[in-house]
């Protein structure tokens, strides 16, 4: 028996659910995957045991959206001004947050986004994504290695 109606899980969860997605997927498509996420969620809720995570259930279904809407973008051309006579590499990490996180290997960003965006213990973590809880904290190590190396502290000594 589910104790909380859905709307007040979704005040609860909501704004977690929306960083996972923005850092998931970027600002364009994250209010869409939240959106796809609490109607799942919302068809589902009456079966969810009383005693299941709710936050780790959610993020869940966010993780499984994210894959929908980035397999339907991997099937859509990208419409630009030029078409370059060789594909390019940018490496330079300027730009916000969201560039950097996106440049992660998948396998980073999802653990650095789970676990410090979304609070999830890295055991839940490899539930979702597959592997094991230390992999899933190596993965979030080296994410986060990653971001200070594009984004050194102001005042922060080398």
């Amino acid at each position: 028996m589910i104790v909380k109606p859905f709307e007040q899980v979704v005040a609860e969860h909501g704004p977690m659910v929306l960083r996972v997605c923005r850092a998931l997927l970027g600002p364009a498509d994250a209010e869409d995957a939240w959106s796809e996420t609490f109607l799942a969620a919302l068809k589902a809720y009456p079966e969810l045991p009383a005693d299941a995570n709710v936050q780790a259930w959610l993020v869940t279904i966010a993780h499984r959206k994210a894959v929908d809407v980035t397999r339907a973008q991997a099937r859509h051309p990208i419409p630009v001004e030029e078409v370059p006579d060789r594909p390019g590499h940018a490496h330079a990490w300027h730009g916000d947050l969201w560039d950097a996180l996106a440049r992660l290997p998948d396998k980073q960003r999802l653990a650095v986004a789970y676990h410090y965006l979304a609070g999830l213990p890295y055991r839940e973590i490899a539930e979702i994504t597959g592997g094991t809880a230390e992999a899933a904290r190596r993965a979030a190590a080296d994410g986060v290695k990653a971001l200070r190396a594009g984004y050194p502290l102001e005042g922060a000594h080398p």
